[in-house]
């Protein structure tokens, strides 16, 4: 949300700072995430004067330029060549003197220098509307009035403040503060100090020739609508100011009654409505819902089928405007328009919602409602927007205010105890302050007791229903910065259970650190299109959009996001991990799957002028893999192939189930991210790797003193046979002196059967009690080659 400094001072008089009150702002719960300067006009005029034009005279050296001498209040005139044609002595005119930078409608800034043109010397320039960033115009320099004062600012004369953006980070839960005046309430209420309504006291009703009257069938729906009748308008531009107050916060003007409704609602809150007044067909409007199915075509210009739960502003006739979401095409403010009906209404917060949803429309207006907006407002806002538009479209107010109101909002009931208030804030506040609080932030005291305090919360505050909710403003106000560290901490000490999940992540997250990885935190919510053949996709009920409708099942595919993302920017040189949780239904239940991902794409090593880049391969996701098993000291799992998302890849299993899947992943996947680089994953099962080192015990062993030894075989075996069947007989065959099994080549080619392939393998042996001797390396061996041609059907190449 985007708050203006200068819109702010209108309703709370303060002169702190912009940067001040940008603190103050995020110590009562208005997070501030950027201050910024901003001006209405480029350049702000900084550095241009009012001067006067003493003399004029032809140029000797150009017939369409003159030579001026220019009085700017400096003591010594400046010599200035000007190309206009209407320059002429005794003008008061806007000069852009040497070193000031000028910032035309059109181009570039450029800044003014000494020089000479055609042979006469200029020092500055005469400045003509589009040149400083004032108007359109090129016809001519500017001349101003008699009452510019020589040598002063032009930023003064034309009135050009700078302003200062405040962009506000506002949680849901704060409906009341989504406009300039619910942002001055909270801080008049930290600064102890009042603040302003707009006046409406020159609202009158001019006549009764636009009687407009207004039925409400649905009053669930539209617990409040007020309207009011203003004929004889000029649609037309906007005066400066209005449209200055609604560039600064990043709105578009368009014409004098769209933006006196932009501007009262983001000054006050209330989202208004105006109508072509003569394309209310039948003399009246009627606040409905429509038959499902309904044609309408809103102020986009698209036709929208309408639900038959959508609330719809009608005619007698035809619908108009879907209720606290959008315009329509046919009802809306045109340029020929001269009568309007004017709508200010409460609409029910979920029923907003819910159309705002279906439609996919998300619009200023839709925002406040469906967070919940001040029914007390609607009056106020009425009367505001409609003496603006007297005063800046003309016409005459031409019907009383129609206010259907059958149940008036009542204010929320709630009590509280000075107990429960010191108890939860953690420090004694005494109830005079508590009450001070309250009543700045205009909560009033309907019974007082000893214990506590019976109160009446504004329906405006939506979110505050209840004693916690309460407090809570109290300890906002009151500030968090004021609660008091205490000197002493009293804890109980906990078991905690093995093993510590926290100090497990912080193992494994530290170690990839160290070694140049990069954490990534990815959303749960993903696209439903990455999951078309699963039957256990949880789908979102009310997704945000398309690309959050579904809980992932995988970390694998936000992180393609995030590489193809980097890659856009070059940056492709990513070793990245990711800690999160993976979703699934299983009939009428739901699981969850705490899962830790790690991607790597690109080169090694940056390129450097001593080594050459090397790209990252199989064996570096490998080995990263492995280091992380040997950390957590996760042994003894079965070797496996996968496949799936990877080109290639393995599994480390435990029983059936794979502590963790890496390999490439598949060249078909990486297209649909548009990515052209390799990229070797790892996803490993977090839940069963803490499950797994549950019991682990780390015990000491010294460093054996006799020697191991190693021998190496080669084996031709049939192409479906894998290393880790390999390994398994050899594990079996010998148990107690056979300590590593490896394989260090695989070879298919045309010298080999069809079919075959040859691994070569390497044993490490070594006996912990004494030196081994060649007869027993031997046998081992021996037995190892017998059972590996009896169980595989290897044949041992020589």
């Amino acid at each position: 949300m985007k708050i203006s400094y200068n819109w702010l001072k209108q309703f709370v008089n303060t002169d702190k700072s912009p940067e001040e009150i940008s603190k103050i702002l995020t110590a009562i719960g208005l997070e501030v995430e950027s201050l910024e300067k901003v001006q209405t006009i480029p350049g702000g005029l900084e550095g241009l004067v009012i001067g006067y034009v003493k003399e004029r005279f032809q140029h000797p050296n150009a017939d369409r330029l003159s030579v001026t001498k220019v009085d700017v209040g400096a003591g010594e005139d400046l010599q200035i060549v000007c190309g206009a044609p209407n320059v002429a002595a005794g003008q008061k005119v806007v000069v852009a003197t040497v070193g000031t930078t000028v910032y035309p409608l059109s181009g570039e800034p450029f800044k003014i220098n000494k020089s000479k043109i055609r042979g006469e010397v200029s020092e500055g320039m005469i400045c003509a509307e589009d040149e400083i960033g004032l108007g359109t115009s090129h016809a001519g320099i500017m001349v101003l009035d008699e009452s510019a004062t020589i040598g002063s600012s032009a930023k003064l004369f034309f009135n050009v403040e700078d302003d200062f953006l405040y962009e506000i980070g506002l949680t849901p839960n704060r409906a009341d503060a989504a406009s300039h005046l619910g942002v001055a309430r909270d801080l008049a209420a930290y600064l102890k100090i009042g603040f302003t309504l707009p006046d409406t006291g020159s609202f009158v009703t001019d006549n009764h020739d636009l009687t407009i009257p207004v039925v409400v069938e649905n009053e669930l729906a539209c617990p409040r609508y007020s309207s009011v009748s203003i004929s004889g308008v000029q649609v037309k531009e906007s005066p400066d100011w209005l449209k200055d107050k609604l560039n600064v916060i990043g709105l578009r003007p368009i014409n004098n009654i769209v933006d006196i409704t932009n501007y009262v609602l983001h000054g006050l809150g209330q989202p208004l409505h105006a109508f072509d007044a003569d394309a209310i067909s039948g003399g009246k409007v009627v606040v409905r819902n429509c038959p499902e199915g309904t044609v309408f075509k809103t102020l986009d210009g698209v036709d929208r089928k309408l639900s038959s739960e959508d609330l719809m502003i009608c005619d007698a006739v035809k619908p108009l405007c879907i209720a606290g979401v959008f315009g329509g095409a046919e009802s809306g403010v045109k340029d020929s328009t001269t009568n309007i009906f004017l709508e200010s209404a409460w609409f029910n917060a979920v029923a907003v919602r819910k159309t705002s949803k279906r439609h996919g429309l998300k619009t200023d207006a839709s925002f406040r409602f469906e967070r919940g907006t001040d029914p007390d407002m609607t009056i106020t806002a009425l009367k505001y927007a409609a003496s603006l538009i007297k005063e800046l479209a003309g016409g005459t107010i031409s019907s009383e205010i129609n206010d259907f109101y059958p149940v008036p909002a009542k204010p929320f009931s709630v009590s509280i105890s000075y107990k429960n208030v010191n108890r939860l804030i953690g420090q004694l506040i005494e109830p005079a302050e508590i009450k001070s609080i309250l009543t700045s932030l205009n909560i009033d005291v309907a019974a007082e007791s000893e214990e506590g305090l019976e109160l009446k919360v504004p329906a405006y505050k939506v979110d505050v229903s209840r004693e916690v909710d309460v407090i809570e403003e109290i300890l906002r106000i009151y500030g968090y910065n004021n609660i008091g560290i205490p000197q002493q901490i009293r804890a109980s000490l906990n078991y905690a259970t093995k093993p510590d999940k926290e100090a497990v992540y912080d193992q494994v997250a530290n170690l990839l650190s160290a070694n140049g990885f990069y954490e990534i935190l990815s959303n749960s919510l993903s696209k439903a299109s990455y999951y078309e053949e699963s039957e256990n996709a949880v789908k979102i009920l009310n997704p945000l959009s398309s690309d959050l409708d579904t809980m992932r099942q995988t970390l694998l595919y936000s992180g393609l996001e995030a590489i193809a993302y980097n890659h856009n920017r070059k940056n492709s040189d990513l070793k990245l991990f990711e800690f999160g949780k993976t979703y699934f239904t299983d009939g009428d239940w739901y699981k969850e799957n705490q899962r830790f991902a790690i991607f790597i794409t690109g080169n090694k090593q940056s390129e450097n002028w001593h080594q050459k880049s090397n790209s990252v391969s199989f064996y570096s996701i490998k080995s990263v893999v492995d280091g992380i098993l040997e950390r957590l000291n996760l042994k003894n799992f079965i070797i496996d192939d996968v496949t799936d998302d990877f080109q290639f890849g393995l599994a480390y299993k435990k029983g059936d189930k794979p502590l963790v899947r890496f390999g490439k992943v598949s060249a078909k996947l990486l297209k649909k991210f548009d990515i052209d680089k390799e990229v070797f994953f790892a996803d490993f099962d977090w839940d069963l790797i803490l499950r797994s080192i549950k019991n682990n015990v780390i015990r000491y062993q010294e460093v054996s003193k006799y020697p191991a030894v190693r021998r190496d075989l080669s084996l031709l075996v049939d192409q479906q046979i894998t290393f880790n069947q390999l390994q398994i007989i050899a594990r079996r065959s010998e148990k107690n002196i056979l300590k590593e099994v490896n394989v260090f080549d695989v070879y298919q080619g045309e010298k080999l059967q069809v079919g075959k392939k040859s691994y070569a393998l390497s044993f490490v042996l070594q006996d912990e009690e004494k030196t081994l001797t060649d007869k027993q390396i031997e046998g081992v061996m021996q037995k190892l080659i017998v059972n590996f041609e009896k169980e595989a059907g290897a044949e041992v190449r020589k």
